[in-house]
């Protein structure tokens, strides 16, 4: 009971803490669309699947005991975050008579593409993620039990991140960003870079 009560625990602060995944679905949410925030969410919570799978797999442990891979692991995430941050970053001011699907058109996969690679390339979560299975899950949980905390993860992500995408695409966000989309999406993009060039210089202190 213990170790399900720890693992629900820490999974619902790691969720909830902001990131790089909450940054991409308010993007997607308030700039796009809820069906494109909605997807972003679904898509996030197909990462941290991927997550799960190498952790259960015991990829995680070696991951947890070599620098190197996890570093590797970190500058790959880093090197996405950067990338998504510089797009966005190059955002321009819509003409007036601009509309919202002239300026953004984005497909369901391609939305969910993007949360997916998100979370799976996220540092953060693989940290978290193998955390779990290393230092709070014991070995002798079974494989049900295992295939059980994966699916709360998961699910987890995927609740929270709906809730955000249906809050920031409300119809007050809307006329928020009808007027300032550019400059939120370049406050995103900002928050994103700043955020993978941290990951890769901390990176760079512990090598």
């Amino acid at each position: 009971m213990i170790e399900v009560l720890t693992v629900a625990t820490i999974t619902i602060l790691a969720v909830i803490s902001p990131g790089a995944d909450f940054a991409m679905v308010t993007h997607n949410s308030m700039v796009l669309s809820r069906r494109a925030g909605v997807l972003t969410a679904i898509g996030i919570s197909l990462g941290v699947l991927i997550h799960v799978a190498y952790s259960m797999a015991g990829i995680g442990l070696l991951i947890s005991r070599s620098i190197l891979l996890f570093s590797l692991i970190k500058y790959a995430g880093a090197a996405y975050l950067i990338y998504l941050g510089i797009t966005l970053m190059r955002a321009k001011k819509a003409e007036p008579t601009e509309t919202m699907a002239q300026r953004a058109p984005l497909s369901d996969f391609d939305a969910l593409k993007t949360g997916f690679f998100t979370n799976a390339l996220n540092p953060k979560t693989t940290l978290f993620v193998v955390s779990l299975f290393t230092q709070v899950i014991s070995p002798e949980t079974s494989l049900l039990v295992q295939l059980g905390y994966g699916a709360f993860m998961s699910l987890a992500h995927l609740v929270w991140f709906v809730l955000v995408a249906c809050a920031f695409s409300s119809d007050v966000a809307k006329r928020f960003v009808a007027s300032s989309r550019h400059l939120i999406e370049r406050g995103i993009g900002a928050a994103l870079v700043a955020l993978g060039l941290s990951l890769a210089m901390f990176s760079i202190k512990r090598a």
